[in-house]
């Protein structure tokens, strides 16, 4: 199963709990109802005891809030979904334009690379088979002609090891940088299910020292929904850099036929270790856009876990790069 296919099984997660809401609103009912009778209870009593006149306006507040519960998964959730949305929609198509263009930029990269390689006797035989059998077919039987012989075969598996552990090791920071996305994505959609389940109970606060409640409850859920398009953003960013190296890769290509891949090939890992540590802090950037409170333990956790990301990081490219020397250095002796 594909990445893309686990974000949209999150989606439709979101969708499908959200008919829970109703179950709440019922004894967020009840609590708003019994709220509403004491608030306005008291701001008459208070009125009356200081023979001063009543002011409707204020307890107008209590009926409002009642409609907001009764109507939570359309008017509430929907009106704040559908306002976000287009933010999420813009990001997404930004993030798949430049996904698209890396794609292709790619595949223009890998195609020169094996046309300047099959262009230079002395790396054709490397990735062409059909150039190391004719090759094999001049040599002779003579020890000359065998040592030779012996030298292609061990310059040929030692260029395929080498780019099979290259392979490799992108292989695994690209499935580590996918599963960075799709944790935040799934804490992400875990959070906006607890506040959207859970949001008739904090609209149902009425009580007197509860009224922030409703405030912060609004402002952690705009929050914690723009983790996705900021998500996007990064990951657009990082896609742009990688088509600027690949274009800048291929018009060195295209000008030097002589120039090596190897130092692209390490700076494209290096920022698959920035990218996987970059998205630990979405939250962070988040929090900047909308300022709601009690989320500072979560940035202290995510900045913890970012680092531990980034260790891991290292300690796979660090066992890799020893693997690849040990080998190498048992094939020379």
């Amino acid at each position: 199963m594909k990445f893309d296919n686990l974000h949209q099984i999150l989606r439709s997660l979101y969708e499908q709990m959200m008919p829970l809401c109703g179950d709440m609103a019922g004894v967020a009912k009840g609590i708003a109802g019994l709220g509403a009778l004491f608030y306005v209870a008291y701001r008459v009593w208070q009125s009356l005891a200081r023979a001063e006149p009543i002011d409707v306006f204020p307890m107008l507040r209590p009926f409002a809030i009642g409609l907001c519960i009764m109507f939570f998964p359309t008017v509430v959730l929907g009106t704040i979904n559908s306002i976000l949305s287009p933010v999420v929609q813009g990001t997404a198509k930004m993030l798949e334009a430049e996904t698209l263009d890396m794609n292709r930029y790619r595949e223009q990269k890998d195609k020169l690379e094996y046309e300047a390689m099959v262009r230079n006797p002395e790396t054709a035989y490397l990735v062409s088979n059909e150039e190391f059998d004719k090759q094999l077919e001049e040599l002779g039987w003579s020890p000359s002609d065998m040592v030779t012989m012996a030298g292609m075969y061990i310059d040929r598996g030692m260029y395929n090891m080498k780019k099979s552990i290259r392979d490799f090791f992108r292989e695994i920071l690209e499935l580590l940088f996918q599963a960075a996305a799709l944790v935040i994505d799934t804490v992400r959609t875990f959070f906006l299910v607890v506040l959207a389940i859970l949001g008739p109970i904090a609209f149902a606060s009425v009580w007197d020292g509860f009224q922030n409640t409703l405030t912060q409850w609004i402002c952690r859920y705009i929050q914690v929904y723009l983790w996705l398009p900021v998500s996007d953003m990064f990951s657009t960013i990082l896609a742009k850099i990688q088509v600027l190296m690949l274009q800048n890769d291929i018009e060195r290509m295209q000008a030097d036929p002589n120039f090596s891949l190897d130092s692209s090939d390490g700076v494209y890992i290096v920022f698959l270790c920035i990218g996987i540590i970059g998205y630990f802090t979405i939250p962070t950037v988040a929090g900047w856009i909308i300022q709601a409170g009690g989320m500072g333990g979560y940035g202290r956790n995510v900045n913890q876990m970012a680092g531990r990301a980034g260790s891991m990081a290292g300690s796979v490219a660090g066992a890799a790069a020893g693997n690849a020397v040990g080998r190498v250095g048992k094939l020379l002796k």
